[in-house]
């Protein structure tokens, strides 16, 4: 690679420090590099994004349209890092590798969740529904591939990718998945049920969402977010739908670690 942007987070790196390393070090090698604020490139242009930040700050990163073609990879300014894979004591070796062409493309699902009457939005994470405001339990009918699954009673639905089942979906107990895979995860959020478990569909299975009204035929008012952003209020009478995304999001991959191991190494160390 010869052209790179930088994206910050600029809570993790108050004072520029390690934005400063790596622009400064890229250059010196002959690299043409942009701050993502100063980045004017042209669609499908072949530039990588660095990532400085923790996770947040790559889910951050890759809803901006311009990086959606191009690979990227992460610096670890965070706590476990899952999706930011070079730690600050490596950045000038795993750069050499970066410049040399040294890494793999990782493809990573994405996901299209969209609500009733608005539009559609990617999520490299999970699109999850959740309760707003009120305590209460709720219901609601989902649907696979216009099939009755189910009537839930909890207090949301996580609809998760690979990538992001050492999210949020494995804080509310879903399982693990190897970030390659092609598969979606469905995960009830504290559901009101001794058997209510995760399901795994496949990656081109639909799921639809039904808000009914309550059992007391109350309207109820729930929270539908995308990679914990883009935040709409969905009501009784709306559905929501996820599939798959035809857009993809290009990790370039530096370790030889399998994904068992990094994930040991991750979990243990924190």
């Amino acid at each position: 690679m010869k052209k790179f942007v930088i994206y910050k987070n600029p809570y993790k790196d108050k004072n520029g420090t390690i934005t400063e390393r790596v622009r400064t070090y890229l250059k010196e090698k002959g690299a043409e590099v942009s701050l993502f604020s100063d980045y004017r490139g042209e669609p499908g242009e072949d530039v990588m994004t660095i990532v400085l930040g923790g996770d947040g700050t790559m889910l951050q990163a890759i809803r901006e349209p311009e990086f959606m073609n191009g690979p990227v990879i992460g610096i670890n300014l965070g706590t476990l890092g899952f999706l930011t894979e070079i730690e600050t004591g490596s950045i000038e070796s795993a750069l050499d590798r970066l410049l040399a062409d040294d890494f793999t493309i990782e493809n990573r699902l994405l996901l299209e969740g969209s609500s009733s009457g608005a539009g559609s939005v990617n999520a490299l994470n999970d699109v999850v529904l959740s309760r707003s405001g009120s305590l209460r339990i709720f219901s609601f009918d989902i649907f696979v591939n216009g099939q009755p699954l189910g009537t839930y009673l909890a207090d949301g639905m996580i609809v998760s990718t690979p990538t992001g089942s050492t999210g949020y979906n494995l804080s509310a107990g879903g399982p693990i998945a190897n970030p390659a895979s092609e598969l979606i995860i469905l995960t009830p959020i504290c559901p009101h049920s001794l058997y209510s478990r995760s399901i795994i569909l496949s990656s081109n299975d639909e799921v639809r969402i039904d808000i009914p009204a309550s059992k007391e035929g109350d309207i109820q008012e729930m929270e539908l977010s995308f990679d914990g952003a883009g935040k709409r209020i969905v009501k009784t009478g709306e559905s929501i739908t996820v599939k798959r995304s035809e857009a993809k999001i290009k990790f370039a991959k530096l370790g030889r670690d399998s994904f068992l191991q990094v994930l040991n190494k991750k979990m243990s160390e924190k």
